[in-house]
């Protein structure tokens, strides 16, 4: 198949251009490189370098037409999404908008979409939160891809164009950017490894669904071969909190460090230390993926967190 991916030098989307590849199939890549990097995209795929608000990429969907698409291309801070909505909707709404008209009026046939898990649910669901238990998301952020989840049934039941939409838990691994607010992990690891000491949010008790991508890219391939349409967790149903995550990759890493708690400067301290558009709990229930796709999570948090913390001391402490 030719399969065009958004977000393609991304963290996730990198990893599954190049299972992809490996299986044979022939890539398209769409990114603006805003947070991406462009020595992840393998250098089997063909590139564009563009913003997916940019109505240009109806011309590449129509000079390439792809079978199907991934769509990973996105605005990924829930906490960024509450200090600016509107920047969080122009590209997580509109420019994922722009991306199905374009792959509809191409003729794709299937769209494969990262959506979120732990932002679409909060500690008041049930937990491990199945699919059918989401409450009103916690962030623009979360609003936003439960929005985009509408749009895909939309257009499936007006252009035929099938979809499912993998609600990702906290995915992390490695090519996960150490920069910015987003994946706990990868700032813990860099700062740890370069002797620096990270900050912990508010008392550390926050909890989170951590899910290795290599587990995240079987789920996605598993869902390019399916003949389903809907919604679908992709986690370990699993709690850990800060606190334990932050004491892992102390001891994977050897670091000598402090536990420091606190707060982003101008941000005023709440209940546990919780940021604007941050939940208390999240961990999903990955029971409905297992009964349709026959995926399970395989790499357990201490074994991902190794594998990490191995491709870290190769990669990115040593270009830091």
């Amino acid at each position: 198949m030719k399969i065009l991916v958004t977000g393609g030098a991304g963290f996730i989307g990198s990893n599954i251009v190049d299972a992809l590849i490996s299986r044979g199939h022939k890539v398209v890549v769409i990114d603006n490189l805003s947070t991406g990097e462009k020595d992840n995209i393998n250098p089997k795929a063909k590139f564009y370098k563009i913003d997916i608000r940019d109505k240009k990429i109806a011309d590449i969907f129509k000079k390439e037409k792809p079978q199907a698409v991934f769509h990973y291309a996105a605005q990924i801070d829930a906490r960024a999404s509450a200090r600016d909505p509107m920047f969080d909707a122009e590209i997580n709404v509109l420019g994922s908008i722009n991306v199905l008209e374009s792959a509809a009026k191409s003729g794709v046939k299937k769209i494969v979409f990262a959506s979120s898990g732990g932002n679409l649910s909060s500690e008041e669901t049930v937990l491990p939160t199945p699919e059918d238990k989401i409450s009103l998301p916690a962030s623009p952020y979360g609003a936003a891809k439960f929005s985009v989840e509408m749009y895909l049934h939309f257009f499936w039941r007006t252009y035929g164009m099938r979809y499912i939409a993998l609600r990702l838990a906290n995915v992390y691994g490695p090519r996960q950017s150490p920069h910015g607010e987003a994946g706990v992990v990868a700032i813990f690891m860099n700062k740890m490894l370069r002797g620096e000491e990270p900050t912990i949010f508010g008392d550390g008790k926050q909890t989170r669904d951590y899910v290795y991508v290599g587990d995240v890219v079987r789920a996605n391939l598993l869902a390019l071969r399916s003949n389903k349409i809907g919604s679908f967790n992709v986690g370990t149903a699993k709690e850990t909190n800060t606190l334990s995550l932050f004491r892992k990759i102390k001891k994977l890493t050897g670091a000598k460090i402090r536990e420091v708690h606190g707060l982003p400067t101008n941000q005023k301290n709440r209940s546990g230390g919780l940021l604007p558009g941050e939940q208390k709990r999240s961990v999903l229930s990955f029971k409905k993926i297992q009964r349709e796709f026959g995926w399970r999570p395989i790499v357990t948090l201490d074994l991902g967190l190794k594998k990490t913390v191995e491709w870290f001391r190769k990669n990115v402490t040593r270009n830091a």
